[in-house]
Formats: C-alpha cells, sequence, structure tokens
C-alpha cells in the first residue's frame, strides 16, 4: 500500500474517473470540466483504455464523490450541469509531466517508457524516452510514497513495463509462456500432421467406396440382396 496519509487506495472504476478527467482537460478542453454524461461515456470509452468497462451513471457518481474527500476530484459550481474537474497535480504536488504519465497509466495500463512516449503525447510531448524515465525514476523514488512501480520483464521482452500505484501494489501478470509455447508448438507441428491425416483419410474413403462397389457387383452376382 502507499504511505502517503492522506491518500486513499483507489478503486479500478476510481482511477478511470481521474484519468478521464486528467485525459479529456487536454484532449477536449472547451468541454471540460466534464459533466456526469461525459464522465460516465470517457470511463466506458472502448479506445484507449485497458481493461475495458462498462460503469453505470450511479457507479461513476459514487466514485466522483469517494474522490471528492481526498480532494482529488472538486465540483464546478455555476451552470445548469454540474461538472467535474481533477486536482491530482496540487494534491500530489507533481509537475505536469508525471500527471500525463499517471494519466495514461491509470487508462491504458502497464506500459514500457517507449510506450508512454507515444500514449502521452497529446497530453504532454516528452523529448525522449530518457526523459519519460526520469519522471518515472522520480515517481518511483518519491518520498511521500512511490506512486509507480517498474514491473518484472516479461519473456521475449526488450523493455521493463511500469505500472501505477494509486491502487496499492499492482497484481504481476503471471506470463503463460508454457501454455502458449505448448499452443504454438502444437500448432506448428499439427499443420503437416493434418495434410497428412487428411490424405490419408481422402485414400481411405476412397478404398471404402471401392470396397462398397465390389461388394455390390458380387451380391448381384450372387443374387445377395445388399
Amino acid at each position: 500500500m502507499m504511505t502517503t496519509p492522506h491518500l486513499p487506495v483507489l478503486s479500478l472504476l476510481e482511477t478511470r474517473v481521474l484519468g478521464v478527467l486528467c485525459e479529456k482537460q487536454h484532449t477536449v478542453p472547451d468541454t471540460y470540466p466534464l459533466s456526469l454524461n461525459a464522465l460516465v461515456a470517457g470511463c466506458n470509452q472502448k479506445t484507449s483504455r485497458q481493461p475495458l468497462i462498462e460503469a453505470s451513471e450511479a457507479e461513476v457518481q459514487a466514485a466522483i464523490d469517494s474522490l471528492k474527500g481526498p480532494a482529488l476530484v472538486m465540483e464546478s459550481s455555476g451552470g445548469r450541469v454540474t461538472r467535474y474537474a481533477h486536482n491530482m497535480g496540487r494534491v500530489l504536488q507533481l509537475p505536469a509531466q508525471s500527471v500525463a504519465l499517471l494519466t495514461v497509466l491509470m487508462l491504458r495500463g502497464p506500459q514500457t517508457a517507449g510506450e508512454l512516449r507515444i500514449n502521452c503525447e497529446r497530453l504532454h510531448k516528452f523529448s525522449d524516452i530518457s526523459a519519460v524515465e526520469g519522471f518515472l525514476q522520480e515517481l518511483a523514488e518519491r518520498a511521500a510514497g512511490a506512486l509507480v512501480v517498474e514491473l518484472p520483464r516479461l519473456p521475449g521482452s526488450r523493455e521493463n513495463r511500469w505500472a501505477h500505484r494509486l491502487s496499492g501494489a499492482p497484481v504481476i501478470e503471471e506470463p503463460a509462456t508454457t501454455a502458449s509455447s505448448a499452443r504454438e508448438s502444437t500448432s506448428d507441428v499439427s499443420l503437416g500432421e493434418i495434410a497428412a491425416l487428411r490424405l490419408q483419410v481422402a485414400r481411405l474413403e476412397a478404398d471404402v467406396e471401392a470396397l462398397k462397389g465390389t461388394v455390390g457387383r458380387l451380391c448381384a452376382e450372387l443374387g445377395v440382396m445388399d
């Protein structure tokens, strides 16, 4: 769990709500702060989201109310429709670069520094991967409590992935290399085997048809009903 005293461990939906607010502040500034309807749509968005979710309006409202406690989300006054904005940078005392990285991690799940640089393009343009890595290290070594963690490298991967810790320690995925390798191996071998089996079946079917013809002729000659 995070060591920041006043910051609770957030649920998946709470991180999704917070991430959507941070994202839309940059991508649709004309409609930010967001209405509840816009926030629900952003949470249930089918692109640039991992995992995909289907949250109801009531569930999103409950997440908003929960995030108001640590002041991570603020309600805008005025107008006929209530609107909501995030306050993550100020509450966590983070620069815009770090907020952008956390936003993409909250919305898209664990990613490499290279992936983060690409996916952060609309929120903040990092000059190179080393700049991304520098801010990730700062977030990982934060005195008030680490906000990101570097995950073990997956087999066959060239880079380590990073995950946020706003929901506590991330669950480490067990690489299904053994099962997938076995399936791939079976697929590779079975291609040739299947072709041979099909040829053999075709030959057997031809032999059966020939035998049927022979039996039919013999039955006719002997006057036996087949």
